[in-house]
């Protein structure tokens, strides 16, 4: 069964910006949606390897976050 679907110009851009020569925009989709969950990994990582995966996103929260502050100044 074929079903159309509507996206967006940026997104249907990420996708083709993904998309292998071989495969068509279809195939893409579903290499890029593909893989476990987040409640399958859980299941394969420890209580450890979670606060390390935790922390690590955190660390890049903040990074993030003050990289905009100093690039808000510039516009101050």
């Amino acid at each position: 069964m074929s079903e159309q679907v509507r996206l967006e110009d940026r997104v249907y851009e990420r996708i083709e910006s993904k998309r292998r020569s071989d495969e068509s925009v279809s195939e893409a989709v579903e290499r890029l949606i593909s893989g476990p969950t987040l409640g399958e990994l859980r299941a394969v990582l420890d209580d450890e390897q979670v606060e390390d995966i935790r922390d690590a996103i955190d660390d890049v929260d903040r990074a993030d976050l003050e990289e905009v502050r100093e690039v808000s100044e510039w516009f101050e």
